[in-house]
């Protein structure tokens, strides 16, 4: 089994390997890694496909899961792809990994199963208490590529649902986050339908998350999403948060990135800052 997380990995270590040389990036991203070492003592590489947000995202949240969230534990949790196909035609173009061609029950059907496998991971790792035993149940669903895979179609699913709200919500005159308008602002999704054509049914696939669908990913999941960009080392944006106006009971998951690409995690708060 390959683990899509690698172990964990002293930071200033992994910096020293990976940033040897005197350019001026290779001297900001050191300055940027100083900076994550203040807080955090490791690093865990996460695997570089397209689905790298998604997992460094999800990684996080689960492994520091002490209950199951509200959105969750609602009843028509699992009722939404059925919901959402009966309204919205357009959805059975929906990619399925690597299955093309399914018909409307097929995939209301399956969707529902990851919908439904997320809630049962979400629920059994939150109960958890121990935080090694955590740690480890975490590892061994991200060794499970069938299971870890599928559990990125329910949170790009949850993505459609989170924008199609958002975007009903802008047209009937309430209030959306500003990042709601900048994601319909684009040529490629001026409404929800192109957005799942030329942005959720390619991710994983031939492409990973943009900036502004971090928002969305963060508002799907109802947690703060806090990012060390290291390129951005001594800007205003070095630590990003998505959403920048977060509500104060989510929880807040951190990554790491030097590309706005490719996302790691941190691991292990230092001490000093835990007090």
């Amino acid at each position: 089994y390959k683990l899509s997380v690698a172990p964990e990995m002293d930071i200033m270590e992994y910096c020293r390997k990976e940033w040897r040389g005197h350019t001026p990036v290779a001297k900001r991203m050191r300055k940027g890694y100083e900076a994550v070492a203040q807080k955090f003592a490791s690093i865990r590489r996460v695997r570089g496909d397209n689905y790298c947000a998604l997992r460094a995202t999800l990684f996080q949240a689960l492994n520091q899961a002490t209950q199951l969230p509200n959105w969750l534990q609602s009843e028509d949790f699992t009722m939404l792809p059925e919901n959402l196909l009966s309204k919205y035609d357009w959805i059975k173009q929906w990619q399925l990994k690597q299955k093309l061609g399914r018909k409307m029950g097929e995939i209301s059907d399956e969707i529902k199963e990851y919908l439904i496998l997320l809630r049962k991971k979400w629920k059994n790792i939150s109960e958890i208490k121990g935080p090694i035993e955590k740690q480890e149940a975490c590892e061994k669903l991200f060794k499970n590529e069938e299971e870890e895979y599928s559990l990125y179609e329910a949170l790009k699913f949850l993505m459609l649902n989170t924008a199609i709200e958002l975007y009903n919500d802008d047209k009937n005159g309430r209030r959306v986050p500003v990042f709601s308008w900048l994601l319909f602002a684009r040529d490629t999704s001026s409404n929800p339908c192109q957005l799942m054509h030329n942005h959720l049914n390619h991710i994983g696939h031939s492409g990973g998350l943009e900036q502004v669908e971090m928002f969305l990913l963060a508002y799907a999941l109802q947690c703060t999403i806090q990012v060390y960009r290291l390129y951005k080392y001594s800007t205003d944006e070095f630590i990003t948060l998505y959403p920048n106006d977060p509500e104060e009971d989510w929880p807040v998951v951190t990554l790491i990135t030097e590309d706005d690409r490719h996302y790691n995690i941190p691991v292990r708060m230092c001490q000093e800052t835990m007090l």
